[in-house]
């Protein structure tokens, strides 16, 4: 029984994986079981912007785990002060509490907005509510998919928190009309990413924080995958000359070794946490503290976001310039970009399959749209072949009519 056999065996089907068996992997370069070369073109979903089993993440990793890896937060560590400190200074917020995963960062946003809603705005108990878009992605606790709008992710998992009003995102009057004096929070991404790579208008960001200032509402931006250099900045937020009053990060902040998440804030929004109010007992241990410092130095001292900002300027440069009917749209910013397929062509499952069959490795979402987020560290010349590639791929499909419009 061969690899691909034994995981559809014993692990729950919660996965439609691309039929190939990774084996190794270098920076942007992964290879097979058979000794067969791709490009990553997905980089995990930004939670491998660093690279595959990046020397110094990986000493880091190796160094910590020889001295101390999970003490548990019932005592101090030497690592967990140095990464928080670097982390808020770099995102110019005040505090940040540790988690692991994406999702968990999210759940203890929600919680901190909540009872900041209750202690400092005066919101009455239990009677919160928090505006979050249509389209959005935040994870998949039972909470966080209660207030998604795509229907797979919710299906036979309810009954689902109240609390939530949804609006279509890009929106601002839509925004505005949803905030009452209920409102503790916005939660936003700047950039929609599993819901297709979608670009709000420009000067959205800023918008809602206007708004929010207008009407004593805090502004949570969910950076989880557009953070850390991901857009050719270090955060999304940035690309308006904006703060936000809460930051969900996760995935690049463990260099693609470990997952390590974080929620930071304002001092008055984060000093709504108490002793016994959150905790785990793997956030903020000094293996994960110790990786993610190093993830943060690296992507400082290689000039990563320069990296993504130039590097992304490039890969949609192209990509916009392949015409073809087969392309209905390109959307990014920095090493982040869509490529919404017109339907009669193909679905994005194909392309991506076709791709696989070049060397290329990406995934599509809802089904129209190849995502592309290659590892910040991916040369010019391996973003080239991969990008030549994906012209071939595009190419192909006009001379091949999709089976249904045949």
């Amino acid at each position: 029984m061969n690899a691909i056999e034994l995981e559809q065996l014993y692990a729950a089907h919660n996965y439609n994986p691309l039929p190939v068996v990774l084996a190794r992997g270098e920076g942007a370069r992964l290879w097979d079981v058979e000794g067969r070369r791709y490009i990553d073109m997905m980089s995990a979903y930004s939670a491998v912007s660093h690279g595959h089993a990046h020397p110094r993440i990986i000493a880091a990793l190796s160094a910590q785990a020889r001295r101390l890896a999970v003490p548990s937060r019932a005592y101090y560590s030497d690592r967990l002060g140095p990464f928080l400190e670097k982390l808020c200074k770099i995102a110019g917020l005040d505090a940040a509490l540790p988690m692991n995963t994406g999702a968990e960062a999210v759940e203890t946003a929600i919680k901190g907005a909540r009872r900041w809603g209750y202690r400092v705005k005066g919101i009455a108990r239990d009677q919160a509510k928090i505006i979050v878009a249509a389209g959005n992605f935040h994870g998949r606790t039972t909470t966080i998919i209660g207030f998604s709008s795509e229907a797979d992710y919710r299906d036979g998992f309810g009954p689902f928190a109240p609390g939530f009003h949804s609006v279509p995102f890009g929106d601002l009057a839509a925004i505005e009309a949803a905030i009452s004096p209920q409102t503790a929070a916005v939660l936003i991404e700047p950039i929609q990413g599993e819901g297709g790579i979608i670009v709000p208008p420009k000067g959205y960001l800023a918008g809602i924080r206007a708004l929010c200032d207008r009407h004593h509402v805090l502004l949570i931006t969910d950076e989880v995958q557009t953070g850390l250099g991901r857009t050719g900045a270090w955060f999304a937020f940035q690309h308006e000359n904006i703060r936000p009053d809460g930051l969900v990060l996760g995935k690049a902040l463990g260099g693609g070794v470990l997952p390590v998440s974080a929620f930071l804030g304002t001092r008055q929004l984060m000093d709504v946490f108490t002793p016994g109010s959150h905790g785990s007992t793997f956030g903020g241990n000094p293996l994960a503290a110790a990786v993610g410092l190093t993830a943060l130095r690296v992507i400082e001292e290689e000039g990563l976001v320069e990296r993504s900002r130039e590097l992304g300027a490039h890969m949609l440069g192209r990509l916009k310039a392949i015409d073809s009917p087969a392309i209905k749209e390109v959307r990014g910013l920095g090493l982040l970009a869509g490529i919404e397929v017109e339907s009669h062509f193909a679905d994005a499952r194909t392309v991506c399959e076709h791709l696989l069959a070049r060397g290329v490795l990406s995934k599509e979402t809802h089904d129209t749209v190849v995502r592309l987020a290659p590892p910040l560290v991916i040369s010019r010349d391996d973003l080239d072949w991969a990008l030549d590639r994906i012209a071939e791929v595009i190419g192909a499909l006009e001379r091949t009519p999709h089976p249904e419009a045949a």
